[in-house]
């Protein structure tokens, strides 16, 4: 359900792939994901892109397993970990919707690219739990701590209009063009000098 392909430009193309499911994330895709960006940060994968196949990226955890304690899973801060650990520029194609813990990848990314169709919403209030340590402050750190109030303790929707003009997203792109656009984003980090890209990480931390 999470699939992996290298670019003929060398970017790793990472894909959830369970679009009958809006791409809901199972522990075993989760732990597939950490797998993969642990294995991109060894290889020194100069970009990895995430994106969704179907019309939304991820509805977040699936129900049944959160239900049974996936919600609160150690796994989310790992996974986010493992993202912004690696040392390539790390870029989510957002295909269209994000929702609940699907946010940390993407917030642990460096560039975020959205269809003009995607919609934003973390409902951890109203489903009765606190999200994952890193997600409030890296939203935040986005979006400023009011607007991140909005999402977390207000539990609002936010359109993809919205989402750029507060910088949850960077750019909206037609779906047809999403990946090409990535690439695009990619190419300067795909030609630098070894160790570059992530000695500019480290500075804008």
């Amino acid at each position: 359900m999470i699939s992996l392909t290298e670019t003929p430009e060398g970017a790793w193309l990472v894909t959830l792939n369970r679009p009958e499911k809006a791409n809901a994330l199972t522990r075993a895709m989760l732990v597939r994901l950490v797998e993969i960006m642990v294995e991109a940060r060894r290889a020194e994968a100069r970009a990895v892109i995430l994106t969704g196949n179907g019309k939304v990226f991820s509805a977040g955890a699936d129900l049944d397993e959160a239900r049974a304690g996936l919600a609160t899973d150690p796994i989310w801060v790992e996974l986010s970990a493992a993202v912004a650990g690696v040392q390539g520029l790390t870029i989510a194609a957002l295909n269209g919707t994000l929702a609940g813990g699907a946010h940390g990848m993407v917030l642990a990314c460096d560039l975020r690219i959205a269809v003009p169709q995607a919609t934003f919403f973390y409902p951890a209030i109203r489903l009765g739990f606190v999200p994952p340590a890193p997600d409030p402050g890296r939203l935040a750190a986005l979006v400023g701590p009011s607007r991140a109030r909005m999402i977390f303790l207000a539990g609002q929707r936010i359109g993809a209009e919205e989402a750029l003009r507060w910088g949850l997203v960077d750019r909206l792109v037609p779906g047809e063009a999403l990946i090409e656009t990535a690439l695009d984003l990619s190419a300067a980090a795909l030609a630098a000098q070894e160790g570059v890209t992530a000695g500019i990480k480290a500075l804008l931390v």
